[in-house]
């Protein structure tokens, strides 16, 4: 790439740049990728569209290749389209985010020394030039689509105009781009999307926690931790960390900032001077009060997020307090913290009661596909007769398991990779029955639930937290989610 093309792309740092003729390829064309092709040709750039995918006729990618096609897009779909770059000049490559930085096309990107832009470095130089929206953004090995939501909840109770993005609800492309401009933006970011962003500067950033995931994807832990550190780069008011996570804390240290930016802690634990945390059941606020030392602010109570049904997870608590960070650090007063964490309706499968039976308690966590999310499920509830089983892709569940071991009544075992979890809990609670379920048909989970029922004891709950993937069993995990759900319900039914 010319000096002269890579002085240009510096200067693309809003939507009222002249992005015309400039050569870019989009790799993959899903909803983000569909979305960054339709914004640059808008602005008069040369898109060509690769996937190593052939649309099927009449399915939503044919849709959107067709759309592409009208506006003036080139397209290259199909086997082989991604295995090399193309031989047309290109000064920008669009990347989907979850293509590796190993992939053909992307590989020779980088050996070529074209620059290479995830989605959500497209979004954020396709801002306004003036009043851009501010970002408050969200990442972390688990609970960032709660957060952010929670945290959109809060700035919406607050009278801003906010909507949760990237990641998760709206394409964070979609949000930049929408004729009625928002007043602040909820961005949740994975360490994919992250790794292909490089000049985001938002107002607020948070990273939740990091365990071990998407290694595989990163090569390893460290480069994943990395990679979610990437959120704290830039950070205009404040860098919020879990005081738990002693990991989150050394990426704040390390990160570049901007001058004054400052590093905000939450904890489940009383809260020091620049920290929110509990006191009692109260989330008080020791960072955005005029004196940090000697007075806290109220945020909400305990009951404002349980609504005043059970006690809500610790991990869920940990979640309200990180978005109250956040949406303090933005200025939002605490009267709309409480509003809205209120207000907030959880998404399903996330530590969701699906239904009592015989005086036991069943709630449905499918989303807790890792073990650490697992984790955090088990250490809410006392004594658990515990679901567990699908793709585990590669985690160890030990730490896992001899962290709950004294929380479980029984398990029982689903999917293709129970046999590891069954080793798992021979070696660390061994004195746990555990019922093996071999089936792996659309029933099967009515026999989990009557097993479950079998071990079961009055005011127990039966945990559905997989610490695994579900494709093995079902389309996702929500489709496990729901079969679980329908299986208490059949349950309770017969009762």
């Amino acid at each position: 790439m010319s000096g002269g093309t890579t002085d240009r792309l510096a200067t693309l740092t809003h939507r009222d740049a002249d992005w015309s003729g400039l050569h870019v390829v989009v790799a993959g064309l899903g909803v983000s990728g569909f979305a960054a092709a339709d914004a640059l040709l808008e602005r008069g750039a040369v898109v060509l569209v690769v996937d190593g995918a052939a649309p099927a006729e009449g399915s939503a990618m044919s849709e959107r290749a067709r759309i592409l096609d009208v506006l003036g897009a080139r397209l290259d779909l199909g086997p082989g389209a991604v295995e090399r770059m193309p031989s047309a000049p290109v000064d920008l490559v669009v990347t989907s985010p979850g293509w590796r930085p190993d992939q053909p096309l992307l590989a020779a990107a980088a050996a070529a020394g074209i620059p290479v832009w995830g989605e959500v470095e497209l979004a954020w130089r396709l801002r306004p030039r003036e009043g851009a929206a501010p970002w408050l953004t969200v990442t972390g090995t688990n609970g960032k689509t709660t957060t952010v939501q929670m945290l959109a909840s809060i700035l919406r109770a607050a009278g801003l105009r906010a909507c949760s993005a990237g990641n998760v609800g709206t394409p964070v492309l979609e949000a930049v781009m929408d004729p009625e401009p928002f007043d602040v933006i909820a961005v949740e970011l994975s360490s994919f999307q992250l790794h292909w962003s490089h000049s985001l500067a938002p107002r607020a950033s948070v990273c939740l926690n990091v365990a071990p995931d998407h290694v595989d994807w990163h090569g390893s832990l460290d480069e994943y931790a990395a990679a979610k550190g990437r959120v704290y780069a830039n950070t205009e008011v404040a860098c919020v960390y879990n005081v738990e996570d002693e990991r989150t804390r050394r990426l704040v240290e390390a990160a570049d900032v901007q001058e004054g930016c400052r590093a905000v802690g939450f904890t489940l634990g009383v809260p020091g001077p620049s920290e929110v945390g509990l006191v009692d059941d109260v989330l008080a606020d020791r960072a955005f009060v005029v004196e940090r030392r000697t007075s806290a602010a109220e945020l909400a109570t305990l009951d404002d997020l349980s609504g005043g049904g059970p006690p809500p997870a610790p991990h869920l608590v940990a979640n309200a307090l990180a978005a109250a960070a956040l949406a303090r650090a933005h200025g939002v007063p605490a009267a709309a913290v409480r509003a809205g964490l209120r207000a907030f309706v959880p998404e399903p499968h996330r530590i969701a009661e699906v239904g009592t039976v015989r005086g036991v308690r069943w709630v449905d966590d499918s989303k807790a596909t890792n073990p650490h999310a697992a984790r955090a499920s088990l250490l809410a509830y006392e004594n658990v007769v515990w679901v567990a089983g699908g793709l585990l892709k590669g985690a160890d569940v030990d730490e896992l398991v001899a962290a709950a071991a004294g929380r479980l009544r029984a398990a029982v075992l689903i999917g293709r990779d129970r046999a590891a979890i069954a080793q798992a809990l021979a070696r660390h609670a061994p004195d746990v029955p555990v019922v093996d379920v071999e089936r792996t048909d659309t029933g099967a989970m009515d026999l989990v639930v009557r097993e479950a029922l079998a071990l079961a004891r009055e005011g127990d709950v039966v945990l559905l937290a997989p610490a695994a993937a579900s494709m093995d069993m079902f389309a996702d995990y929500g489709a496990r989610g729901d079969a679980f759900a329908g299986a208490v319900g059949r349950l309770a039914a017969g009762e």
